[in-house]
């Protein structure tokens, strides 16, 4: 008898500890292996080995919980906890745009420092208008071309190339004045677009066009770097807040150690994707990078008189730049 209620005292325990543990859903679009799962996953282990037993983060990758625009949307009505949205942030709050400035960001390095001195205090806030509030800054990466029509070595080259792009505002913008023919449309309908000719290229992340197969059909690529592009670990407010403050707290401070790995992987993964796209049978080239500098002005200019304070936002990165 002794036995048996003792038994079932572990069991009963062992239930409540479990009830106790928190399921946070982290979802994002882009396929295994590339930067944006890469920062879940790390993510979810370390909350796991510091949370144990309270909080439980687990990745949804590939779109499984919706595109860019979808994840937002739970976001804000809590069915999903985390997103990672990139680009497509520009529509929450237009400041979001100057990621999408060419050329703006050096380095990682860069990018750490205009993160820590000019991101959080001018930038992050605006969305919390919208509902929506970046408790980290990850990584999506330094974008380059690939298409199936030819070689891109300066703008002129993509005259009349179906390029897709993400959604949001300025990378169109951008595309245009280098005279392609943009068009914004989800990464999850990416593959297909390519495969069946309604796009004739894209931009990407080397760890997107790579994990989402995309040299598959694609046959040139060119490495321009024209953008680099974080991941902003994102959470809804009203869900956010819900939490005990002290899982708020914990999770904030545990998203934020995981930046200098994002940064610091995703730089070495850059080097060795550089081989296996070779290897792949996808013809590389280099951009002619100061024709694109040079055909960039006015996308400067655009974002400075539409985004208030936007000149404020590139001249900062310039100065960053600099150091």
């Amino acid at each position: 008898m002794l036995r048996f209620l003792l038994s079932a005292l572990m069991i009963l325990a062992g239930g409540l500890a479990q009830a106790q543990t928190i399921e946070l859903k982290l979802g994002n679009t882009s396929a295994p292996g590339s930067s944006q799962p890469n920062a879940a996953e790390e993510f979810a282990r370390r909350v796991a080995a510091q949370m144990a037993g309270r909080v439980k983060i687990v990745p949804y990758h590939n779109s499984q919980l919706g595109n860019e625009t979808e994840l937002l949307q739970k976001l804000k009505i809590g069915t999903v906890d985390f997103s990672q949205p990139s680009t497509i942030m520009s529509t929450v709050a237009g400041e979001f745009g100057v990621f999408d400035m060419p050329y703006l960001i050096k380095d990682r390095a860069h990018m750490a420092r205009y993160r820590d001195r000019v991101f959080w205090t001018d930038i992050a806030p605006k969305s919390e208008k919208q509902g929506l509030r970046v408790i980290a800054v990850w990584e999506n990466g330094y974008r380059h071309i690939t298409n199936n029509v030819r070689p891109i070595d300066k703008p002129e080259d993509l005259k009349g190339i179906k390029l897709r792009v993400p959604p949001g505002i300025w990378r169109a913008k951008m595309f245009q004045a280098y005279g392609a023919s943009p068009s914004p449309m989800q990464f999850s309908e990416l593959f297909v677009a390519l495969q069946t000719g309604v796009m004739d290229g894209q931009e990407n992340p080397l760890s997107n066009i790579w994990s989402a197969k995309l040299y598959e059909v694609q046959k040139f690529l060119t490495f321009t770097n024209h953008v680099y592009t974080p991941s902003f670990l994102t959470v809804g407010v009203a869900r956010w807040n819900r939490l005990p403050a002290d899982i708020r707290t914990n999770l904030e401070k545990i998203a934020q150690e995981t930046q200098a790995w994002v940064l610091d992987h995703e730089e070495k993964e850059d080097k060795a994707l550089l081989d296996k796209m070779r290897g792949a049978g996808i013809k590389v080239n280099t951009a002619n990078r100061d024709a694109f500098v040079n055909a960039s002005a006015a996308i400067y200019a655009e974002f400075a008189k539409e985004v208030p304070g936007g000149k404020e936002l590139i001249d900062k990165a310039l100065a960053l730049a600099k150091q």
